[in-house]
């Protein structure tokens, strides 16, 4: 299993952006679903996704990131226009 700090740093690296503009990443392996929890906060919104398991596996392994990077892209477009 992959470390939950790696993952993030990992989002991080596809959006250098998120830190920069206030919106705070967590991820978090959900053992009962097997599937990660990535959770994106700015101010009072919230906005959560899931990968299935594997998924983020892949991406830090230099793999194919697609999956991660629409749910991530997805998820700020929603709290930007939340904002």
């Amino acid at each position: 299993m992959i470390d939950k700090s790696e993952l993030c740093e990992k989002i991080r690296e596809i959006y250098p952006d998120i830190g920069e503009c206030g919106i705070d990443i967590e991820a978090d392996y959900d053992a009962a679903q097997k599937r990660w929890v990535v959770d994106l906060k700015h101010d009072r919104h919230h906005l959560k996704t899931y990968l299935e398991d594997g998924d983020a596996e892949v991406c830090l392994a230099g793999g194919q990131c697609v999956g991660l990077g629409v749910e991530i892209a997805q998820l700020r477009g929603n709290i930007e226009r939340m904002s």
